[in-house]
């Protein structure tokens, strides 16, 4: 593993243990160059992805990136990291195992987005207002409008 101070390939890992919801294993590192330590994970990965953006154009899955827009779309919010990562993790684990090595952006989101709605509430809205594209005040109206029916739907259905 190359040293993210100095750039040396000699480095060595220090401790390994799983993260807490056992989806990768951390390990300390340390470069046996510049001493820095730095932590790296290391993940199952059941087989490469290939995303097609909206363009056509074809890019190679990127969990970090979709951890990044997760993130961003959570930012200020109180949402405890395991619960984060967990939902990341369920996002990957659904994309793998839909047994296609290609995937379109627009499966992504709907993943993001169904993952994003049972975790924070003005996360999903905020992903939402990035993945659909919104425009102006009224797109949130009739986002949130569709969503309260939804949710209106589901209770009475509950009822019956």
């Amino acid at each position: 593993m190359r040293c993210p101070y100095c750039g040396n390939d000699d480095t060595q890992v220090k401790d390994s243990r799983p993260t807490e919801d056992s989806s990768a294993i951390r390990r300390r590192r340390i470069c046996n160059a510049c001493g820095g330590r730095f932590t790296t994970f290391e993940r199952v990965q059941l087989r490469e992805l290939t995303v097609i953006k909206k363009s056509g154009r074809k890019v190679p899955f990127d969990r970090e990136k979709l951890a990044r827009s997760v993130y961003t779309a959570l930012r200020k919010r109180s949402v405890e990291p395991e619960r984060i990562e967990r939902m990341i993790s369920g996002v990957v684990r659904q994309l793998e195992s839909l047994g296609e090595v290609e995937i379109t952006s627009d499966q992504i989101g709907e993943f993001v987005m169904d993952g994003l709605k049972g975790l924070d509430d003005v996360a999903f809205v905020r992903f939402a207002s990035v993945y659909k594209n919104f425009s102006a005040a009224d797109d949130f109206r009739s986002f949130l409008a569709k969503l309260h029916d939804e949710d209106g739907d589901a209770s009475r259905a509950d009822d019956d």
